[in-house]
């Protein structure tokens, strides 16, 4: 295997979030409905704000990724839903499938060997797909971490 398609694979293996931690899907899998729409002490967001936040931002890392007339959200509000609680199970369902949705269009792209990783985009200010992708490694690992940690001060986490 060539080096450039072992990062590739690399990349997506790191996009995918199973690594040295618990996993988006560990992260929100049996969520309690009772508890989405809580905000802990001391907390900043409920679980249904940091996953919606989640869904919005990797959406928006993947849009601006392959559409150069993409025009990203307002910074911060649009980032963040009002409301603490979802508005139903399947809302939160929802944005679970549109998280899966837009992380797996991400890693077809990065994998694809026709997909260039490095030349900056035209309508950026020097961001690449390689850079996009690790932004959007990085945020879902830091907020998947910040919904594991939210489980555990609801007392709804067993590990």
């Amino acid at each position: 295997m060539d080096q450039i398609q072992f990062f590739r694979q690399e990349l997506d293996r790191l996009l995918s979030g199973k690594g040295a931690h618990a996993d988006f899907d560990a992260a929100t899998a049996d969520f309690p409905v009772k508890l989405r729409g809580v905000i802990p002490e001391n907390a900043a967001h409920s679980a249904w704000q940091v996953l919606e936040h989640l869904r919005i931002a990797q959406w928006d890392m993947l849009e601006f990724s392959r559409d150069a007339k993409h025009v990203s959200p307002k910074w911060p509000e649009e980032y963040w839903p009002k409301h603490a609680a979802p508005e139903s199970a399947e809302a939160w369902d929802r944005s679970v499938k549109a998280f899966h949705h837009d992380l797996g269009e991400m890693r077809k792209l990065v994998t694809d060997p026709k997909s260039d990783l490095f030349t900056p985009f035209a309508h950026g200010d020097g961001q690449t797909l390689l850079r996009e992708a690790m932004q959007m490694a990085d945020h879902n690992a830091y907020h998947v971490g910040e919904l594991i940690l939210l489980r555990r001060l609801l007392g709804a986490w067993k590990a």
